[in-house]
């Protein structure tokens, strides 16, 4: 085995609720020891970084309880199952936002903490937008609103900012500054 290999040697969900589950692994670690790991089971998400071609970026508002504020992010969103990221980035943006996006590109995709969560989500950045129409989903109650990027990087730069998946997405978009 591998000196940074984990075997796994069972799993139990412990915890199956409506977006999300949690397991609890029993693993042997490469030296022999055995251990408990407590992994939450998502089932992934996209991230649109959609720029307008004036250079504005838009950007989305929303309360997010979990933290118990308004966070100000990218469009985003969880993937159902068997769905195809780039499928879904595309029903993201048109949901949260209204824009259609001519051109796609990936950006890759991140772990959001990979010391408990297996959730990936799938960066894009979106150009050759035109407007259509919000259809956010029931209970989703968010503002959609435009910044350029330059506006945005101060936005991260001072802390207002603190999502990091739209911080990944941006800095694999955008070059550095030196």
């Amino acid at each position: 085995m591998d000196k940074f290999e984990e075997k796994t040697l069972s799993s139990k969900t412990v915890y199956k609720g409506k977006i999300f589950e949690i397991t609890d692994d029993e693993i042997v670690l490469s030296d022999g020891l055995a251990r408990h790991r407590e992994i939450i089971r998502h089932p992934g998400g996209v991230v649109i970084f959609a720029i307008k071609d004036n250079g504005n970026v838009l950007l989305v508002k929303q309360y997010r309880y979990a933290v118990k504020s308004v966070q100000t992010e990218l469009p985003a969103g969880r993937l159902e199952k068997g769905e195809d990221p780039l499928y879904a980035a595309k029903r993201e943006l048109r949901e949260e936002t209204g824009y259609i996006a001519k051109n796609w590109e990936s950006l890759g995709y991140i772990f959001t903490t990979f010391g408990i969560c297996d959730e990936k989500l799938y960066l894009f950045k979106a150009t050759g937008l035109t407007f259509d129409k919000p259809d956010p989903d029931e209970g989703e109650i968010l503002d959609y609103f435009e910044l350029p990027l330059s506006e945005v990087q101060n936005l991260i730069k001072n802390g207002t900012i603190n999502d990091a998946k739209t911080i990944c997405a941006i800095a694999r978009s955008v070059p550095a500054c030196d």
